[in-house]
């Protein structure tokens, strides 16, 4: 189990709701992990021709269990069962992003755990178990990762420039059904490296300072929610791409912060 860092003068509410939310994360695992690769998964496909198991279902009702009992006041907004409860304080969870992967047997999948105040994410726990990987950050307490010598504090990279740049754009057909297959040309082009990590990983590279960049169109809250307080914990910069700070805005740009807006640039200029 992952503890929640312990600075000094730090907000006493926020450290336990990440103590909790790392409770969370645990609880998922749980459910999650002895699923993955299991010859008897069940899956079904829902409106939307996504795809849900019987691990994401357990794992959110594991999630919304523990909430209950620890925080009946709060609301909770998740991929498989929806909204309810307050929205002033709003625990947003995917329980297996990734599903595609987690479903054929690809180890990049992770639960995401975001609390958010008054619409901000305020802090985000993401758990890779069949990576034996988890992050978490709190506005105010940093952004972390555990690693073999312990628990270790991430920090973006320092790369100033696109063509010095590592940049993953999740999916083609993300950008062409958006109509926006240009302007991912356009940094493809110019940026040093491409590739579609995909999914939350992308977000916690980024996080690690490994990569500089990260964009995808079609999400939802659960989607990015809990790598938002991560990312800019870290050091970076995450906003939609209009350069709001919405969540709910169906797009996501993070970077390490001094490409921020060089990247905006290029994203409007090849758009004209």
């Amino acid at each position: 189990m992952t503890t929640a860092p312990s600075p000094t003068a730090l907000d006493a509410d926020l450290q336990t709701d990440l103590a909790l939310a790392l409770r969370l994360a645990d609880a998922a695992d749980a459910q999650t992990l002895p699923r993955f690769e299991a010859a008897d998964l069940e899956i079904s496909t829902k409106a939307d021709r996504s795809h849900v198991t019987d691990a994401d279902l357990a794992a959110e009702k594991a999630i919304r269990s523990l909430l209950s009992a620890e925080r009946p006041a709060d609301g909770i907004f998740g991929e498989e069962f929806g909204a309810e409860g307050d929205a002033h304080r709003q625990w947003i969870v995917d329980p297996i992003d990734g599903t595609a992967n987690f479903l054929r047997g690809v180890p990049l999948w992770g639960t995401m755990i975001a609390l958010a105040i008054d619409g901000a994410p305020r802090l985000g726990v993401v758990s890779m178990p069949a990576l034996g990987r988890r992050w978490w950050g709190a506005a105010g307490l940093g952004a972390w990762t555990t690693s073999a010598d312990g628990d270790r504090r991430l920090s973006v990279s320092t790369v100033d420039a696109i063509e010095d740049a590592s940049v993953s754009f999740q999916s083609i057909t993300q950008w062409a059904d958006a109509g926006r297959l240009p302007e991912l040309l356009a940094v493809a082009e110019r940026a040093w490296r491409d590739r579609a990590y995909g999914d939350v990983y992308s977000y916690m590279l980024l996080a690690e300072g490994r990569i500089d960049m990260v964009a995808e169109f079609d999400v939802k809250e659960y989607d990015i929610a809990a790598a938002v307080p991560i990312v800019r914990e870290a050091g970076g910069r995450m906003t939609a791409f209009d350069g709001t700070e919405s969540i709910s805005d169906r797009s996501a740009l993070a970077t390490n912060g001094v490409l921020h807006e060089p990247i905006l640039s290029l994203l409007r200029d090849a758009r004209r």
